[in-house]
């Protein structure tokens, strides 16, 4: 969420921010919060206004009194007690007036950094850098499913008579490589200085409002029934969530946390063939990364954050690339933001792992998340980034470390949590 000072005094940079994300349908709400603004500052001068008249006559009151005058101060009470009525009106104009003016702001997009290229979706996004050489084997390589399938480590058919489509069994050697591969990225950030968090899985209506966008909540949040409780889509929600209404001490920062959870999320529409399996689901677990720093830092903490995740996989010999998401790609609340993608030998091409995004300080002026200062408070600026995301990950880890017989090789960066195993055999 912008600061209204700032749409106020430069409402054209607003718009034009607006049309580079390639919504122009949000233009109107530029004049509409201009005109709501203009008319919640006036209310408060008019209820100050009348408190301070209201304040001086009501001293007249006692000085009457004191002088005899009784029926010249029974008017100036009524006169008084009419100024209760109407400031009393114009209070409770004044909260619809800023409860509308909140309401649209929250759907006007942050300013986007300068150096994020201009398009209208996913299509546009631009390759920045690669990372390891991709291999396509000379022997064909099974859907992630099939190999998973060949370890007995997968079975979908049973998930869905539980749950529904969306939901997996993952069994012996994958489900552990699975766990592996979270505690590996677990103390691969504890070792880059970052502190581990377990946080609450479920948070409340006034912190899913504060992390993300109103189109961000209704495409993945599932809410709790009769509760005002929802459920995750990832860590970082609760993690950001966990200073609301906080006031940092500046020597505090940077914040570096790296959190596990549980992620669900609705997935909403239909998706295509390379999408079934384990690739796009209900539920998945994943490891995250989360800065809370200084306005002047966020953009070095960026930087760190995405390269973090590319030396994580290439530590597991599994060649990624950069791609930088473009305006039109990138949520309401983001400044910057950056996908790290995977290679995929089956496939021939690069999948998305992980996202590491900048949302400079719009998420701590929703949650109200500041920071005390030597020359004052100011609000801090909030970063995230996919450490791993596995079961997606796995399919990229599967595939890159196939062999000709059909088992896995094991990194040796991952041996030590798969009980010094250095490869899987496939069942016979």
């Amino acid at each position: 969420m912008l600061d209204i000072k700032f749409v106020r005094e430069n409402p054209d940079i607003v718009r034009e921010n607006i049309k580079k994300k390639f919504q122009d349908q949000k233009l109107v709400l530029v004049d509409e919060v201009l005109e709501l603004d203009r008319r919640n500052r006036e209310i408060k001068q008019e209820v100050e206004a009348l408190r301070a008249d209201r304040n001086r006559m009501s001293k007249q009151i006692g000085a009457l009194m004191g002088q005899g005058k009784r029926e010249e101060a029974e008017q100036v009470k009524a006169e008084v007690a009419s100024f209760g009525a109407k400031i009393d009106a114009l209070s409770a104009e004044e909260k619809e007036v800023e409860d509308a003016l909140r309401q649209k702001m929250l759907v006007i997009p942050n300013i986007i950094d300068p150096s994020v290229p201009i398009g209208k979706d996913d299509s546009m996004n631009v390759e920045v850098e690669r990372f390891g050489e991709p291999v396509v084997p000379d022997f064909p390589i099974p859907y992630h499913s099939e190999i998973m399938e060949s370890f007995s480590g997968l079975d979908l058919d049973s998930a869905r008579r539980v749950a529904g489509n969306g939901f997996y069994y993952l069994m012996g050697d994958i489900a552990r490589l699975h766990s592996a591969v979270i505690s590996y990225a677990r103390d691969f950030m504890i070792d880059k200085g970052f502190t581990y968090v377990v946080p609450p899985f479920m948070i409340r209506s006034d912190v899913v409002t504060g992390v993300m966008s109103f189109a961000e909540m209704d495409a993945m949040m599932y809410k709790i029934e009769g509760e005002d409780l929802y459920l995750i889509g990832t860590s970082e929600h609760s993690m950001i969530g966990r200073f609301i209404d906080q006031i940092l001490p500046e020597e505090s920062l940077p914040l570096t946390l790296t959190s596990y959870s549980p992620c669900f999320r609705k997935e909403k529409g239909a998706h295509g063939l390379e999408e079934r399996g384990v690739y796009r689901i209900h539920q998945f677990e994943k490891q995250e990364m989360i800065v809370v720093c200084k306005p002047e830092d966020s953009m070095i903490w960026y930087d760190k954050l995405w390269k973090y995740t590319v030396e994580l996989f290439r530590s597991l010999d599994i060649p990624v690339r950069t791609l930088e998401c473009c305006s039109g790609d990138l949520a309401d609340l983001k400044v910057k933001s950056v996908d790290v993608e995977a290679w995929s030998p089956r496939q021939q091409k690069y999948f998305e792992v992980g996202s590491c995004s900048n949302l400079g300080d719009a998420q701590a002026r929703r949650l109200k998340i500041r920071v005390n200062g030597a020359d004052g408070k100011y609000l801090a600026h909030t970063l995230n980034n996919t450490v791993v995301a596995p079961p997606r990950m796995l399919i990229a880890f599967l595939e890159n470390n196939l062999t000709a017989e059909g088992n896995i090789r094991i990194p040796k960066a991952l041996q030590p949590y798969m009980g010094g195993k250095e490869m899987l055999i496939k069942k016979a």
